[in-house]
């Protein structure tokens, strides 16, 4: 499907996508060796020597194909796909390292990396395109993976990244607010995680959260085996948090009590789905409750330390309204004392410009002090960005916040302004190992800058 990647008789799909036209490239695949050529339009000037298919929709087309051409690798291991705004990584990953564990051969397909065993590769896309994905199948299969853990994006749905796969089960996290810049409004969002739902097969699971309303949405149409996790509401798997900890939750589950790594509600409901989801795939729920317990977090998620002068720094992938509540709310239940909170955060650009001054709204609400900084830019004026979350600053919470817009000097000022026994969250970005200005991918840890700032 990229013409930059065609090598002597490739056949070359010519998708119309968001920014780009396939078919613009289709000379250019043909020089590069492409001998057939699929495309919804037969070009005004042909090839002799090329196949035309001309077909009513590629990106399908290129579905059917890639399943095909690599053996339906999807219907020779499980894949399970985790869909939702919230906890997708960490369900995934935690998953993956659970059966791992179990003594099953895994795949991971993540946002943060892609798994086949304990092999690793770099990722680039939450969810690959259809081709990349049923190669990486197809290479799970060859290397003997019993099961693949896979996040399947909103995105990925809509662009029909998915299209072909045969899923095993689907388990659903959470929907708020995001991605309304790509899908136009929450109803095409919400829309766009059904879709994935309504096309599981009928000896599939679909594995919602009975927590969120819109888990019922979710299993409407689907031909799916339906079942439910909660903490709150009727659930077939329900879960209960005893006591939650810095170190960790005590949960009863299952009439068991069980302490696991993890802290805060939003990992009570994630350990839940994971919990659900290996008794749905056979494991006994004394084992599957001894695996849980062992499960550390995921990198960037409520990745917490404590300095030499005990402050406390936590890192988080928090990047939309909700998940940033989470984060912070879990912090307030921590609190012992007088501690103050200390949030640095920023929203990315060339996404939802809705959530940025709701997002600003939500740290000063939870925090002592909030430095507003810069995320991932990207091709927008971070200082624009910064005016937008500025939006969501009440005049009267003007005194308690701050706007750094170099993040590194945000990150050390906090760090500056922390006295011992405080608690500093740098939220967004989480595992990502850059910052994204420009079109360049500048090297970024917020962990280790924040490590060497308090230390």
């Amino acid at each position: 499907m990229d013409s930059r990647k065609v090598k002597k008789d490739a056949l070359f799909i010519a998708i119309q996508g968001g920014q780009y036209d396939g078919h613009s490239f289709i000379e250019l695949a043909i020089k590069a060796g492409a001998s057939c050529v699929v495309c919804n339009n037969i070009p005004q000037n042909i090839s002799p020597d090329v196949t035309y298919v001309k077909v009513s929709d590629s990106v399908m087309a290129m579905a059917v194909i890639a399943a095909n051409y690599f053996e339906h690798p999807s219907d020779k291991i499980n894949v399970i796909g985790v869909s939702g705004t919230n906890g997708k990584t960490t369900v995934a990953t935690l998953l993956y390292n659970m059966f791992q564990k179990a003594g099953f051969k895994c795949g991971l397909i993540s946002t943060i990396q892609n798994l086949i065993g304990n092999q690793v590769l770099p990722s680039t896309h939450t969810t690959p395109d259809v081709i990349s994905l049923n190669k990486l199948l197809w290479d799970m299969v060859e290397n003997g993976c019993e099961y693949c853990f896979m996040e399947v994006s909103s995105h990925a749905i809509h662009q029909k990244r998915v299209e072909g796969i045969n899923f095993a089960g689907g388990i659903f996290t959470n929907l708020t607010h995001d991605h309304i810049d790509y899908h136009g409004s929450f109803r095409n969002y919400l829309m766009a995680k059904k879709e994935f739902f309504d096309h599981l097969g009928k000896n599939a699971f679909a594995l919602t959260n009975s927590d969120d309303k819109n888990g019922q949405v979710m299993l409407q149409n689907t031909r799916a085996r339906k079942y439910s996790f909660g903490l709150k509401n009727l659930a077939d798997y329900k879960g209960k948090v005893v006591e939650n900890l810095l170190t960790g939750l005590m949960m009863h589950i299952d009439g068991r009590d069980v302490f696991c790594r993890m802290v805060g509600e939003f990992n009570a409901s994630n350990l839940m789905a994971i919990y659900a989801c290996s008794r749905l795939l056979g494991l006994e729920t004394d084992v599957a409750l001894t695996l849980l317990s062992e499960l550390a977090p995921v990198e960037g998620r409520f990745d917490f330390f404590i300095s030499p002068n005990q402050v406390t720094g936590i890192v988080d992938y928090a990047h939309t309204p909700d998940a940033l509540e989470n984060v912070l709310k879990t912090i307030q239940s921590l609190r012992k004392g007088n501690e103050n909170v200390i949030t640095v955060v920023g929203c990315g650009g060339n996404r939802d410009t809705e959530k940025r001054p709701a997002m600003a709204a939500i740290a000063v609400n939870f925090s002592n002090k909030i430095i507003l900084t810069s995320d991932n830019p990207r091709f927008e004026d971070p200082y624009a960005i910064l005016d937008d979350m500025k939006k969501g600053i009440e005049l009267t919470a003007t005194k308690k916040t701050l706007v750094i817009e170099n993040r590194l000097e945000a990150i050390k000022t906090a760090s500056a302004l922390a006295r011992s026994g405080d608690i500093i969250l740098v939220a967004g970005k989480g595992h990502e190992k850059y910052q994204e200005i420009k079109g360049v991918k500048h090297p970024f840890d917020d962990k280790l800058i924040l490590k060497e700032a308090l230390d």
